[in-house]
């Protein structure tokens, strides 16, 4: 027997009955039902055929029983919820590109000073090697051109 106890995180796990599930929304269940009916929330099936739902579909039934109760169509609320997913989704995205580039940036940085070190270092061995010129030409030379 497999413990499924760890899989109830998974907000795509479906672990919520029918019952349950409107009882947490505080509806109806021939609403969790013309959702399905409609085609706008496909909850999983049992081997016996009983709908189970997740923690996102339960999000998702009450955020359109929201825009419902707004009145807003069913049509409406959908395409709602479809451009506040897309633009959570874009969201993300952004973060991860503005993350990115903060990143970037900070190795341009470390980078920059890695050069600006290099190139002290680089002057520093050019002075000391203009002394040892100085030094092997003797007194009273004039320093060679390099």
């Amino acid at each position: 027997m497999t413990n499924n106890l760890g899989r109830l995180d998974d907000e795509d796990y479906p672990s919520v009955a029918m019952g349950q599930a409107a009882e947490l929304l505080g509806v109806q269940p021939a609403f969790l039902r013309s959702l399905d009916n409609a085609g706008v929330l496909r909850p999983h099936r049992t081997v016996g055929g009983h709908r189970r739902y997740s923690r996102r579909q339960l999000a998702l039934a009450a955020r359109l029983r929201e825009l419902l109760d707004e009145g807003h169509s069913l049509a409406s609320a959908r395409a709602i919820c479809g451009l506040e997913d897309q633009l959570r989704a874009s969201d993300v995205r952004r973060r991860e590109a503005d993350d990115a580039l903060e990143d970037a940036r900070a190795d341009l940085r470390d980078r920059d000073d890695e050069l600006q070190r290099t190139r002290a270092e680089l002057r520093d061995a050019r002075k000391q090697i203009m002394n040892l010129r100085g030094r092997a030409a003797g007194p009273g030379s004039a320093p060679r051109a390099s």
